[in-house]
């Protein structure tokens, strides 16, 4: 699958300044945003393509491995491998200091409080072995995290009790600042101090979370491994982090995966290598040898007069293509192994070897050198 070029997506040389970068993406964004494309799926798909873009561009390091290796980190995919979504997008968005769509018009600041409560992300390692790699499936991963208070709620208020407005913001969870001078009136917006942005204070604190609306526990999740996974991969899952500051909404999960060293194989892409040792007269003669594959055994076919070095490919015993059809290969190298003790009776067998002339290095043909060296001799 062809890479998007992230720099022709915005716009920009490649050499272009990080404020360049934030202004090209700034003026696509407000362009393509959702709110300003109600029901257009192009813009939709433009908007998360120009978010995408900037997410790698506005990151030194994310830049300099796509720079020089075509995707964000060096032996994995960029955020295509596991499908860079809207909410990712919008993520960007935010975090990239333009807040929400309605402040480039005049809308106000919706959803200012939640975002201050949102609970923060989590990122959970996962060990993997080649075999789960190769297959993927559902694995079940056990995590710490905070959880909504089920006594009160999330509300952080003990039973028969609500929060009140804060009486300093008058419930918008900010406090806004008017200076005036002779340059015309200046507006400054910051978190309001009394309640932390809320907007909410609690009187009758729960006793179970103390009026957080929330306590550390531990809870199990699904994690869906796509086959072909590698590591430095991940997998987001959405709501799943701590839950919010009374009621705010949940931080995310970020799996991270890892592959664990396989007592066998090599993984090079989506190809495995594994080093077979055989005999000198298996090498001479010929075999058949059972090796080991992923989740099986097959069988490989040693021709006569096989070279140590030499490789022999098992198609489609490898690993599966990520977000593809297929799979890798299995890459039997073979290497002869040569004794370095002997018995006087192993030994005198070799002598007795070395006399035919089967045995004896064959002369290698001239080199072209050679044969110029020759031709001026007749």
């Amino acid at each position: 699958m062809v890479k998007s070029n992230y720099y022709e997506i915005l716009g920009v040389d490649r050499q272009a300044e990080l404020e360049e970068i934030k202004k090209s993406y700034r003026k696509l964004a407000i362009r393509f945003h959702p709110d300003k494309n109600k029901g257009d799926k192009e813009a939709e798909d433009k908007f998360k393509q120009v978010a995408e873009a900037y997410a790698v561009l506005s990151d030194p390091q994310k830049r300099a491995n796509y720079d020089r290796f075509g995707q964000t980190s060096p032996g994995t995919g960029d955020f295509n491998d596991f499908g860079f979504d809207l909410s990712d997008a919008l993520r960007v968005f935010m975090e990239g200091g333009f807040g929400s769509f309605t402040d480039f018009f005049g809308g106000g600041r919706a959803g200012y409080g939640d975002k201050l409560r949102r609970g923060s992300d989590l990122q959970i390692p996962l060990k993997l072995d080649l075999e789960d790699v190769a297959t993927g499936g559902v694995k079940k991963i056990k995590i710490s995290r905070l959880k909504t208070c089920e006594v009160c709620q999330g509300s952080g208020s003990a039973q028969g009790s609500k929060p009140t407005a804060c009486p300093t913001c008058q419930g918008r969870g900010e406090v806004r600042h008017v200076t005036r001078s002779f340059l015309g009136q200046f507006v400054q917006t910051s978190i309001c101090p009394q309640c932390g942005g809320s907007g909410e204070i609690v009187t009758n604190k729960c006793t179970r979370c103390e009026g957080e609306g929330r306590f550390k526990g531990e809870v199990t999740l699904s994690v869906n491994i796509p086959a072909g996974v590698s590591t430095g991969n991940y997998l987001t899952l959405r709501g799943q982090g701590n839950a919010g500051l009374r009621g705010g909404p949940a931080g995310d999960v970020y799996v991270v995966i890892e592959e664990k060293p396989h007592e066998h194989f090599e993984r090079h892409g989506d190809d495995i290598l594994y080093r077979l040792l055989i005999s000198y007269p298996q090498a001479a003669l010929g075999d058949e040898v059972e090796v080991p594959a992923l989740n099986s055994r097959v069988n490989v076919t040693i021709p006569p007069g096989m070279e140590s070095g030499k490789v022999l490919r098992l198609k489609n015993k490898g690993i599966k293509h990520l977000n593809g059809t297929g799979s890798g290969d299995e890459l039997v190298m073979v290497s002869v192994y040569i004794p370095t003790k002997l018995t006087p009776e192993e030994r005198r067998l070799l002598e007795e070897l070395t006399q035919h002339n089967g045995f004896k290095p064959q002369e290698e043909a001239k080199s072209f050198f050679r044969k110029f060296k020759d031709s001026l001799r007749t």
